[in-house]
């Protein structure tokens, strides 16, 4: 069977190694082995099984480490209301802060790089009365499997991978009972034109609840206002090492861009509790609202601010509630004890 994506060829090969994943001068940390945990340690394992794979990198997030902060505004659609009585969908414009991010650990991972993919869009609702909310998204339409426990298998799997010595045989293992954890690695993810040039997918249900508490299961979508620029390999080899940054940077020097928020409603029968089954695209599907992307949060910020932020698809407010998906919770923690970790020196 033939992988597409170079790294993850080398990855299931076990030639990947932990000098092609750091930074210069780093070292890999002792690879986490599959091991049975009780639910209180699961969090800290799945993140200590990401630094395994990508290192530490002070100040940085464990994923998606490189990434570049937009503030902006959100303005709910008229049919939002109808959907939730959320404070941001009841349409008066509120202040949002946009992550664009690429998906490798490693601070320095060059924008062309198969690693930098899928790309993440991470939104900071910020509402008058001081409560926020947040989406989480990547540019793939799925999550690589259902559950953390899996999760944490599949990620001890890669750090195997990359260990010293490489040891491939836990990920091979454990993708031969999994297969959308296979096709989440395999499947093409070409890169961006631009940041505000891909879709962009909130890959666990959430329940929305009206001014009647009429109920929907939905997942979001972000996406572009006049359709996907994607890049191929040879051309996304070819561009600048920070290219995403610099054309977002250029892009908002002229004026505002734009971007959509949908909401993917679900169907009788549609798989709730499991992120990694994408819904059929042909199900009914109601536009939120308008992002406006305004300006770059100033350069001497950006670090300071992203190691502050910690975006949780988990941070929800009246009208938006949890699903059966257990991995909105598991993300929540997760991303809790992240942000507490970069901020250690």
């Amino acid at each position: 069977m033939r992988l597409s994506r170079p790294w993850i060829v080398a990855l299931l090969a076990g030639t990947l190694t932990a000098s092609s994943v750091y930074a210069a001068g780093e070292q890999p940390l002792t690879s986490t082995r599959t091991v049975s945990v009780s639910q209180d340690k699961l969090y800290d394992a799945l993140l200590d099984a990401l630094y395994a794979t990508f290192g530490r990198h002070p100040g940085f997030r464990a994923t998606h480490a490189k990434g570049v902060l937009v503030n902006g505004t959100f303005t709910a659609s008229p049919e939002a209301a109808s959907l939730s009585r959320a404070a941001h969908l009841q349409g008066q414009p509120v202040p949002v802060v946009l992550r664009f991010s690429n998906f490798s650990g490693v601070p320095a991972t060059v924008d062309g790089d198969p690693m930098a993919s899928p790309r993440g869009l991470a939104v900071r609702f910020k509402l008058p009365n001081g409560e926020s909310t947040d989406i989480v998204s990547h540019s793939f339409d799925g999550f690589p499997v259902a559950t953390p426990e899996d999760f944490l298998s599949f990620l001890q799997g890669i750090a195997s991978t990359v260990a010293t010595p490489p040891d491939p045989l836990p990920l091979q293992t454990f993708l031969a009972d999994h297969p959308r954890a296979r096709h989440f690695l395999e499947a093409p993810k070409p890169a961006p034109a631009s940041y505000t040039s891909i879709e962009y997918f909130g890959v666990n249900a959430l329940v929305f609840s009206n001014r009647e508490s009429q109920e929907q299961v939905i997942r979001y979508r972000i996406e572009p206002l006049t359709g996907q620029s994607l890049l191929t390999e040879q051309q996304a080899a070819r561009r600048p090492v920070d290219y995403l940054q610099e054309e977002l940077t250029a892009r908002l020097a002229k004026g505002p861009a734009q971007m959509r928020l949908i909401v993917q409603l679900a169907a009788p029968g549609d798989v709730v509790e499991d992120g990694s089954v994408p819904w059929p695209r042909n199900r009914r599907e109601v536009e939120l609202g308008i992002f406006t992307l305004n300006s770059l949060v100033p350069a001497e910020d950006q670090q300071s601010a992203q190691q502050r932020l910690d975006f949780s698809p988990g941070r929800l407010l009246d009208g938006i509630a949890l699903s059966r998906d257990p991995m909105t919770l598991a993300r929540d923690r997760i991303y809790r004890r992240a942000v507490l970790r970069r901020q250690q020196p």
